[in-house]
């Protein structure tokens, strides 16, 4: 929960989820748990609220929800497992053999992959509805983020690119994630769908697409960029 306003719903919170403190922001995080809503007011989801928060409300409320998970997921010290305290707002130090841990991020890259006037979409199989996005996967230890493009490409598709070029990044709150996004070109390779990680995948034409993703992510930023003519 996020109180954005003098007079917050919750009084207090009869939970181990608090956080002292959010940056410069005046406001409190908490996970609620099982407290009844006030009346007048309803919970949804933080993909939801993109689509009832302003952008910079929503990337406070994306940020909230990391530094809960962290928080859950950084009860004990994992070296020699006394309990952690704040050390900082984002951060804890454990008082026994002074470790400092911080909120880790899962960098992940994806990639808008161009043909002629066509663009490579592919079906994970971790979607949960029925549209198409492009070709994205985790960045592996000891590997840049062109490498990671390069073999997830190769491993998902078969195919071969050149022409990587940065489009930008994204917070990705679902838990802690940052999207990098790029554009490329095909080179050479017939597809080849690794039916381990996607359903399907295919060329598609401006006028052919099929269901793509949200317009909170950045899949569905590059691929509204390509549709535009800007990448």
């Amino acid at each position: 929960a996020i109180p954005l306003q003098d007079n917050p719903p919750f009084n207090s919170f009869d939970s181990e989820m608090h956080v002292p403190a959010f940056g410069n922001q005046d406001a409190v995080i908490a996970d609620i748990g099982d407290l009844p809503l006030p009346q007048g007011f309803q919970s949804i989801g933080l993909r939801a609220s993109y689509y009832k928060l302003d952008h910079e409300s929503y990337l406070l409320a994306g940020k909230a929800a990391e530094l809960l998970d962290w928080h859950k997921s950084t009860r004990y010290c994992g070296c020699c497992g006394h309990p952690l305290s704040f050390h900082t707002p984002i951060s804890k130090l454990c008082p026994n053999c002074h470790r400092e841990i911080w909120p880790k991020l899962s960098p992940a890259v994806i990639v808008l992959i161009r043909r002629a006037d066509e663009v490579l979409l592919v079906q994970s199989r971790s979607f949960k509805k029925d549209y198409y996005g492009l070709v994205a996967g985790f960045v592996e230890t000891g590997e840049s983020l062109e490498e990671a493009v390069h073999r997830e490409v190769r491993e998902e598709t078969g195919l071969e690119i050149d022409g990587l070029r940065y489009f930008g990044s994204q917070p990705w709150p679902y838990p802690r994630g940052l999207m990098i996004g790029f554009t490329a070109d095909y080179v050479s390779g017939n597809l080849h769908i690794q039916f381990s990680e996607l359903n399907k995948g295919g060329w598609y034409k401006r006028e052919t697409l099929p269901a793509i993703p949200e317009k909170l992510s950045i899949a569905r930023m590059l691929i509204d960029a390509w549709i535009e003519g800007r990448v």
